[in-house]
């Protein structure tokens, strides 16, 4: 198992392989900058949002409008500030027009977030909004039905338990929704105190096996074969 340190230097090399990423032409082409993540690299508690909006793109950090804002709020209600956790998007560059990613963009990014998953090793996993958490959950039940509610979740190479909430921008204007999400946010801590899950095996590194040489035939006799043509 790698120490902290060495996770936290993997964490960064997978970061500069982001910042280069070319995946996504259109993204890629239209994006300014990067926005990989940001906060504790040993946090315990992860979220997951959808993709950086107009803010995140300039400054390359998630949540920094004023959903952000009230993010920073609800965590200080906890105890908790933004070094103490991780914030991530399902996809590190802002889609034109803030549409929804596209499958394959999803798909493209993907391996990024099991990596910062694997790498960070939070014990919840916290999606906020609709899309985050039916992409992590592979299933199209709605955030209405599922908010508040934790399960144990395999995501990618990591068990953990993945806990939706609403969008902190759903309760920017809504009273009775912002007490909602206040509610399931107060949670948190009891999710955090539970011991971490078990995690599954990796899987086995398969050494190369290096391919039988092959025979080596001998050169014909090239001056032999050309003096065989004079006659």
């Amino acid at each position: 198992m790698s120490s902290a340190s060495e996770r936290r230097e993997e964490l960064k090399a997978v970061f500069h392989q982001a910042q280069s990423c070319v995946k996504c032409p259109q993204l890629a082409a239209g994006r300014t900058t990067v926005v990989f993540g940001s906060g504790n690299a040993d946090a315990d508690l992860m979220f997951v949002g959808e993709a950086p909006g107009a803010n995140e793109d300039k400054q390359g950090v998630p949540f920094v409008g004023q959903a952000g804002k009230l993010l920073d709020q609800l965590l200080s209600e906890i105890g908790l500030t933004r070094p103490d956790v991780f914030v991530v998007n399902t996809l590190k560059c802002r889609p034109p027009g803030n549409r929804d990613p596209l499958p394959q963009e999803l798909d493209n990014c993907q391996d990024y977030l099991y990596r910062q998953l694997e790498l960070i090793e939070p014990k919840v996993v916290c999606t906020l909004g609709n899309f985050a958490t039916k992409l992590l959950r592979g299933d199209p039940t709605g955030i209405t039905r599922l908010h508040g509610r934790e399960e144990e979740r395999l995501i990618g190479p990591r068990r953990v338990r993945l806990y939706p909430i609403y969008h902190p921008a759903a309760a920017l204007y809504t009273r009775s929704m912002l007490d909602i999400l206040r509610a399931d946010f107060h949670r948190l801590p009891e999710l955090l105190a539970l011991p971490s899950l078990e995690q599954p095996e990796p899987e086995p590194v398969v050494p190369e096996v290096e391919p039988e040489p092959e025979p080596v035939i001998p050169e014909p006799d090239l001056v032999y074969d050309e003096q065989l043509g004079l006659f």
